[in-house]
């Protein structure tokens, strides 16, 4: 049940990316704003998924799942109905609020349930769902909409959702020690967030909301370029979260000298979360190297489907097939072959999993490249496919590596940390920063920097490989 809403996840999260050229038409939309709109719900995502994990490991991961479901699929639909570029952005961000609930609740319910040298491989199960639903949603977006237009595309891909909402209420959940009562907890949750969240959090609120304004008004003046109030408002809300997260630092490595035990509100597990990954250093380098890797894949995600369409000419229904075909056979076996050796290897060497979510970055940063300077489709498919299949031996492994070197009280916390910094630091930028890019020298030359930043955050993940036979040890004892 978790792997296919997973498949709905990213199929629902995707589907936006096939349909770039429909929508660049129909709604005069710049490369600059058609990246923003792939980064839309990442943003929104970040910043929700560490409170809505807490709120995981605090209540029911079972109801949080299926609130998100919900959500994300009704907003999907509702993408059917806009008559601009703001609209559609709003929807999309609606989208990352329900998908920042479900992530790190699905894979903290995985790990209570299976344990030790299993758990990669039931990670990597269930990131075939991610593999499958982030082409098949590109696949079925494609054909849809060639078919019925976009609009129809975006109702097709969210209605299913709605159902697998009142099916994922149903899951089974491991008996937990009761936590407090809601009075209590929204108690506290109000006294230590105003201090601890709200307040730190203001510069990105009012930057937000000062950028939204300013990019509102100069959209009403013809003679400004377009485009550039779409940059202005990410300017805004970067200076934002570099200025709230310089604000949290010192809060968290305060919680460092604190005790490791779970706090008994969202908050204090706010804080642990990040205290756990200041003080572990296999995390740092987890971080790091996922967030250049997130960057990597999630731009060439959104970028490849227009990619086919300028460079090769491919109507948008070929883009859909032939991503869908062998996108989906590379990032499914991939992640299948990730998950595998990775619980191997392991058995064997501590570093096992870290070797094989750094080596497919690594040695599929040449084949990225070359998938992106070849001129004859005969070679353009198999780099695809190769392209993928590399790209997707971290899904199990690289979860499994964080999910080893916390206590299991603070899992769910951690990952949706771990959401927040890869996605804000990786694929949040990456769409809207090879948009800007093509606008100025063509996709073909913006889309060479995703290889590149793969291939070195495989490098800064390998480096790893020195600290996290201790962080194992530590954890166990």
């Amino acid at each position: 049940m978790l792997t296919l809403i997973n498949l709905l996840n990213y199929t629902d999260r995707n589907v936006v990316f096939a349909l770039f050229q429909p929508l660049k038409r129909e709604l005069a939309l710049t490369d600059h704003e058609l990246g923003w709109l792939g980064s839309a719900y990442v943003i929104v995502l970040s910043l929700a998924a560490l409170p809505l994990g807490v709120v995981g490991d605090l209540r029911s991961r079972r109801a949080v799942i299926a609130f998100g479901v919900g959500l994300w699929s009704a907003f999907t639909a509702l993408g059917a109905a806009v008559k601009g570029f703001w609209q559609l952005l709003v929807c999309r961000a609606m989208v990352g609020v329900g998908e920042a609930g479900y992530g790190p609740a699905a894979q903290a319910l995985i790990a209570e349930f299976f344990r030790g040298r299993r758990r990669a491989f039931a990670i990597g199960v269930y990131s075939v769902g991610m593999a499958f639903g982030g082409v098949l949603g590109i696949w079925l977006g494609g054909v849809l909409a060639e078919r019925y237009g976009w609009r129809a595309a975006f109702v097709a891909m969210g209605a299913p959702g709605l159902v697998l909402a009142l099916l994922a209420s149903r899951l089974r959940e491991p008996r937990r020690q009761a936590p407090a009562s809601i009075r209590v907890t929204l108690a506290r949750w109000y006294d230590r967030g105003v201090r601890n969240v709200v307040w730190p959090a203001l510069p990105l609120a009012g930057l937000t909301l000062v950028g939204a304004a300013v990019s509102a008004v100069m959209a009403l003046f013809e003679r400004i370029p377009s485009g550039v109030d779409a940059a202005l408002f990410g300017g805004f809300v970067t200076v934002g979260v570099v200025w709230t997260v310089v604000r949290l630092v010192p809060i968290a490595v305060r919680r460092t000298t604190e005790a490791s035990a779970v706090a008994a509100t969202a908050f204090d597990d706010f804080l642990q979360a990040a205290a756990t990954v200041l003080r572990t250093p296999t995390l740092v380098w987890m971080f790091v190297g996922g967030a250049l890797v997130t960057f990597a894949v999630n731009g060439l995600i959104a970028w490849a489907p227009s990619f086919m369409e300028r460079v090769h000419g491919f109507s948008v229904g070929r883009v859909g097939r032939e991503f869908g075909i062998w996108g989906l056979a590379g990032g499914a076996l991939g992640g299948l072959f990730g998950g595998r050796v990775g619980d191997w290897l392991v058995g064997r060497w501590p570093g096992g999993r870290v070797v094989v979510s750094g080596a497919g970055f690594v040695l599929g940063g040449p084949v990225c490249a070359a998938l992106l300077l070849v001129d004859e489709l005969r070679w353009f498919v198999p780099l695809l496919f190769a392209t993928f299949f590399l790209y997707t031996w971290y899904n199990g492994p690289l979860s499994a590596v964080i999910l080893d070197v916390v206590p299991p009280e603070v899992r769910a916390s951690v990952l949706g940390a771990f959401l927040l910094f890869s996605h804000l630091a990786g694929d949040a930028i990456a769409p809207p920063l090879v948009g800007y890019l093509s606008d100025r020298f063509g996709l073909r030359p913006a889309m060479l920097l995703l290889p590149s930043a793969g291939a070195v955050g495989g490098l800064v993940i390998l480096i790893a490989l020195t600290t996290v036979g201790r962080d194992m040890q530590r954890v166990r004892q």
